[in-house]
């Protein structure tokens, strides 16, 4: 069944059930934009998509789970037959599995299992959904980053995280920055623009309510960056709308 809507822009947010990508779902359709929530449980994408709808938003959801090949092949149909476009792609899913594991004690099946995730699944999706966001007119695609995946960030002794112990969650998301460069030389010139977002330290259930921002807080620059004007950014890496190093 068609739900074209009149022109609207339609956005997708992976992993979008809870937390971060929840809130950037929310602001989404509060600008006017058609979202569609992401999720691996189709049943929690479900009652998501129908939270944001009981606020008189225009919201669905779709069964993704970043890491299985099944569940991505389709979502090009998905979006062409149901709303005939997409402009919007947030990567907001992601997984935090070795916080305080030094590399010297790393299982490299956990490292693998985060790549999956945080790196792997944003290049699938990305790649199966680059054709349809290459035909909007606004095109934007949007890497949810850390600043633990800032270079310049790991080695700074004055660095916020100078304390926090991990290996693979800091490095999946240097390869996120990568893809987000590379993407965005290969695409320049086009409708498409790709960037990193930071959005903080989030309290969420990986955050933890020890973080200092609000899940709405955490929304703010992926959001802008996902809405960005013609001759707005591409190919950065942005915290509170502000260029970080890479």
């Amino acid at each position: 069944m068609t739900n074209r809507s009149s022109g609207s822009s339609v956005a997708l947010i992976t992993g979008a059930n809870k937390g971060i990508g929840f809130e950037i779902s929310r602001q989404l359709a509060k600008r006017g934009i058609t979202v569609v929530i992401g999720a691996r449980d189709e049943t929690r994408g479900a009652e998501a998509a129908a939270r944001l709808r009981d606020e008189g938003l225009d919201a669905h959801h779709v069964r993704l789970d970043v890491t299985d090949a099944s569940t991505i092949e389709p979502l090009p149909r998905f979006f062409e037959e149901r709303f005939g476009r997409l402009d919007i792609l947030v990567n907001n899913a992601g997984v935090l599995l070795d916080e305080g594991t030094p590399l010297s004690d790393l299982d490299i099946e956990v490292l693998r299992q985060t790549f999956a995730t945080n790196f792997f699944g944003v290049f699938a999706v990305s790649k199966a959904l680059l054709p349809l966001i290459r035909r909007s007119e606004a095109g934007r695609i949007v890497n949810v980053s850390s600043q633990l995946g800032s270079l310049a960030d790991i080695v700074n002794p004055d660095s916020d995280y100078v304390g926090f112990v991990s290996f693979a969650y800091p490095s999946s998301k240097v390869a996120v920055n990568a893809l987000t460069a590379l993407l965005a030389k290969e695409l320049r010139g086009s409708n498409v623009k790709v960037n990193s977002a930071d959005p903080g330290w989030v309290q969420t259930d990986m955050g933890t309510a020890a973080a200092p921002l609000t899940p709405e807080e955490g929304a703010d620059t992926p959001v802008w960056l996902a809405t960005l004007p013609a001759d707005g950014p591409s190919g950065g890496f942005f915290s509170s709308r502000k260029p970080m190093s890479w």
